[in-house]
């Protein structure tokens, strides 16, 4: 803009140099007046002389008002504090109007907008004047820092803690416990028997008059002990009062986790000594698929699927199995496997169709139904141990008809004892719970898969 007033005003010059020279000449030549050509010229060079007068004036407020408002906002950044520019500085030595130490009082003790707004400002003059003097190559004026650290103003910065949000250990549910059939408890006993017929009667074709087939029932008897799951946790009195959450919900919630947990491990793999459940795995004259490869590989491995599922639990037990019970990495390694065309030989959803798929997966899931094979349903249970084989690397895989089995389960009991630790002001939490477990009543309703083709996959 200051250009072009400049080029304005030149314009102007030439045009009122002009308006000079047309009647000069008339006073040269003594003539009284000018001519007709004279003042028609002279009065268009009047007109755009005053036209031009008009226009710089105009430019010349708007260019003051530009530079009244660029300096007003030299004096106010973005977030509208005032900057350093000519003022006087807000504290000064000797300037008793305005105290550092006083503002910094009221602006944190009673909130004090004006002395807000004079920090504000002193930060921003210590600013400047820092870059003023390292421009002229002296040194500026030394300041003490504080931060975040300890000790240095740290402390001023206090952490937040969302204990709301806090985050439970992670446990595996109780998959495969939740798949038999539970029922109640019965009271006032420590064993639960049921018969069981080893050797039946018979029936066969009958010559006229002679002696009917006749076979005597052989019986027996399964157990299942009714054992105990309990678990506590011992915490100060003063933690339980004083701290902004409930810790007794916080610590049976964790307890009850933990219980799931060890139910299911006893439902698969405990070893039927007291106190401990007969497990699926441990359960007498089941039935073992060996598959035995050190390079395993999913087509190998599901003729030994069909071999559990048909030729034992369906052929000895005369019913079809109902669940497949793996660990998600041995799922995770089904649905890794490919062909020679490195095609999935297991597919990730029904919907995706798939040539002769081995396996189908039903949704992504890390514990439960997962999909199915061979039509049986998958459930994926991390409580199956993983640690088996020789080089106690390998996992092992469940067929079963689990409504054969059965699980009897008490409710589940909670007590907050004072007493006991009452002279260390402490509180002892506790959790237990009764439950017997029979997977023995048709154990040619279990078969498992096994062997170095199930040692820990890659991918």
């Amino acid at each position: 803009m200051e250009e072009l007033i400049k080029q304005l005003r030149e314009q102007r010059a030439e045009l009122a140099k002009r308006l000079e020279e047309i009647p000069a000449k008339a006073l040269e030549e003594e003539r009284p007046k000018l001519s007709a050509e004279e003042q028609s010229e002279f009065d268009s060079v009047r007109d755009d002389v005053k036209a031009l007068d008009k226009r710089i004036s105009e430019l010349v407020d708007a260019f003051e008002r530009q530079t009244k408002a660029d300096e007003a906002a030299a004096k106010v950044d973005r977030g509208g504090k005032v900057r350093v520019g000519a003022e006087p500085l807000t504290y000064e030595r000797g300037k008793f109007d305005t105290s550092y130490t006083r503002d910094i009082a009221m602006a944190v003790l009673r909130q004090d907008a004006g002395a807000w707004e004079r920090l504000r400002r002193h930060s921003e003059e210590v600013k400047v004047e820092a870059e003023r003097l390292s421009r002229e190559g002296k040194l500026g004026p030394e300041y003490r820092d504080i931060s975040r650290t300890a000790t240095a103003g740290g402390e001023f910065v206090p952490p937040l803690w969302l204990i709301e949000d806090f985050a439970v250990l992670a446990r595996a549910g109780r998959v495969t416990a939740d798949l038999i059939p539970t029922r109640p408890l019965p009271p006032g006993t420590d064993s639960i028997n049921v018969p069981r017929i080893t050797t039946g009667s018979t029936v066969a074709t009958q010559t006229d008059n002679a002696a009917v087939s006749e076979t005597d029932l052989v019986t027996t008897s399964v157990a299942a002990a009714v054992n105990t799951i309990a678990g506590q946790q011992d915490a100060s009195l003063q933690l339980v009062e004083q701290s902004p959450v409930g810790m007794d919900d916080v610590i049976f919630a964790d307890l009850m986790s933990d219980y799931a947990e060890q139910l299911d491990v006893q439902v698969l793999n405990g070893n039927g000594t007291a106190p401990n459940h007969r497990g699926i795995l441990n359960v007498a004259s089941i039935e073992a698929v060996t598959y035995t490869d050190a390079t395993p590989t999913v087509a190998e491995a599901y003729p030994k699927f069909a071999d559990a599922i048909f030729a034992r639990v369906g052929a000895l037990r005369f019913k079809p199995a109902e669940v497949v019970v793996m660990h998600p990495r041995r799922w995770g390694w089904i649905m890794a496997g490919v062909d020679s065309q490195n095609r999935p030989l297991a597919v990730p959803n029904p919907a995706y169709g798939g040539f002769n798929p081995i396996a189908v997966q039903s949704q992504v899931a890390a514990e439960g139904v997962a999909g199915t094979i061979q039509g049986v349903p998958v459930h994926l249970d991390a409580n199956l141990p993983t640690n088996l084989g020789a080089g106690t690397n390998e996992d092992i895989v469940i067929v079963a008809r689990v409504s054969d089995m059965r699980l009897w389960e008490g409710a589940l009991r909670t007590r907050v004892l004072q007493e006991v630790l009452s002279g260390t002001l402490a509180v002892r939490f506790q959790l237990y719970a009764y439950s017997a477990f029979m997977a023995g009543r048709y154990p040619k309703a279990i078969a498992t898969i096994g062997g170095t083709g199930l040692a820990a996959p890659t991918f």
